[in-house]
């Protein structure tokens, strides 16, 4: 039997209204000005350009006042500005070749700062996905995947809380990019604005993921899918209403699963995502209604990101400044996710994994050359689990707790870091009113099996 700290938290009374005021906004440009020059899009970028939310608590400023906290920050994000003149440019379409692109004029990223009539423990639970919490996050203007031109592509807002701790939202178009290079970036201006060394200098050559020319499409990508002609993106097909579910796995739980596993002889070694993705994946499907399948031999796939760095030869630089990820997927029928050993789904998703080499990237990449089409699976699963957005020292010390600000018309698993000190993993699950009890009952059984 799998032994462990489990949690379902049952949704709590979430505060709707977070009572913020805005006190003032503002442009901050680079500090240095380079020339102005059209930035390449690769066909990874151009399929997520929507808006990404997030938000990062701290609890105080180390005996800074909320004046020298905004300052440092300001002076951060302007000095950043001059390495990264992407993020202060604007969507467009280059006329030298008539490609979606981002114009780099300087225009410069938007600063709101605000206060609440709350203190930060009026929040409650900050792990639980809140949507009030998008009041944290300063809004653009019109839609950042339907609108070019003077739509900034970041924006920060600075909220302060009665208790002396404050919020900084950040809302920012993925297209610029994943999620590694988006901390990087943070980290970037977490140093500067204390006055140390830049962690890394951003690689900013796109074309290292350029389609072939001409395109060669060497696989099947079943892991993609057309977009219909009247959707702009990925999130503007419409979906059945969901609401995010927090089920909390504790880091010896995830242990447990990994040894069940080997007790399965399982063909790789587990990991603790290749778990917890293999157990998500078996209980969404099996909590929906399977009913109007074809039967038990359906197939079902899990579609999950990864990052492609280390598997382009030559690999891409670390610091490369994009977005760097692509869908991996598995695939099993409905009587394996019903009745299989987790070990085989495990196996399943390694194997996922292993598929994307140099060659199926290249592959990918030139898909998205002749077709407009977005990640696929029955399942999606999206991982922050370990990408550190809580270890980023800034001069007023380092997050509470930050996060994505969870959307549920967007059907994604996300999996996110507990700040509990067992070290586990927070799974939020987009669930159907209907389907949550069940998706519960499940969630727990194929953990005791």
């Amino acid at each position: 039997m799998i032994m462990g700290s489990l949690d379902h938290q049952t949704p709590p009374s979430l505060l709707q209204d977070l009572k913020v005021t805005t006190l003032r906004s503002t442009i901050i440009s680079p500090k240095e000005k380079k020339d102005r020059r059209w930035v390449f899009l690769s066909n990874i970028d151009k399929v997520l350009n929507f808006d990404v939310e997030t938000i990062t608590f701290f609890r105080t400023t180390a005996g800074l006042s909320r004046e020298a906290v905004v300052k440092k920050l300001s002076s951060g994000i302007e000095s950043v500005l001059g390495l990264y003149d992407t993020q202060a440019g604007r969507l467009g379409v280059n006329p030298a070749d008539g490609r979606l692109a981002i114009d780099c004029t300087a225009a410069g990223v938007a600063l709101c700062v605000a206060e609440s009539e709350l203190k930060l423990e009026d929040l409650g639970d900050l792990e639980y996905p809140n949507p009030a919490f998008r009041q944290l996050v300063a809004e653009k203007k019109g839609n950042a995947v339907a609108e070019l031109g003077d739509t900034p592509l970041t924006t920060f807002q600075v909220t302060w809380f009665k208790c002396g701790g404050f919020a900084l939202g950040i809302c920012n178009n993925h297209i610029t990019f994943d999620g590694l290079s988006f901390r990087t970036f943070l980290s970037n201006i977490a140093a500067l604005a204390a006055d140390r060394p830049l962690t890394s200098l951003p690689c900013h050559d796109r074309h290292l993921l350029a389609a072939r020319s001409p395109p060669q499409v060497t696989f099947e990508h079943p892991e993609l899918r057309p977009l219909p002609p009247d959707s702009a993106s990925l999130f503007s097909m419409p979906i059945p209403r969901l609401h995010y579910h927090l089920f909390h796995l504790a880091a010896d739980t995830i242990s447990d699963l990994k040894s069940k596993c080997q007790q399965e002889t399982v063909k790789h070694n587990p990991t603790g995502f290749n778990c917890v993705t293999a157990h998500l994946w078996r209980c969404k499907v099996l909590s929906s209604d399977t009913s109007e399948e074809p039967g038990k031999d359906h197939i079902y796939t899990v579609a999950f990101a990864m990052d492609i760095r280390r598997r382009l030869n030559p690999p891409l630089p670390n610091e490369f400044a994009g977005n760097a990820v692509l869908s991996a997927y598995a695939s099993a029928s409905l009587v394996e996710l019903e009745t299989a050993p987790l070990g085989l789904l495990v196996d399943r998703v390694h194997e996922g994994a292993e598929r994307i080499t140099d060659a199926y990237i290249r592959s990918t990449v030139d898909w998205g050359e002749t077709n407009i089409g977005v990640p696929y699976g029955d399942v999606l699963i999206s991982s922050w689990w370990r990408l550190g957005f809580d270890d980023i020292e800034y001069p007023w010390g380092r997050p509470i707790y930050s996060c994505p600000v969870a959307d549920a018309e967007r059907d994604i698993v996300l999996l996110l870091p507990s700040s509990e000190s067992d070290k586990g993993v927070n799974c939020l699950v987009p669930l159907k009113d209907d389907c949550v009890e069940k998706f519960k009952h499940l969630f727990y059984k194929y953990l005791q099996k």
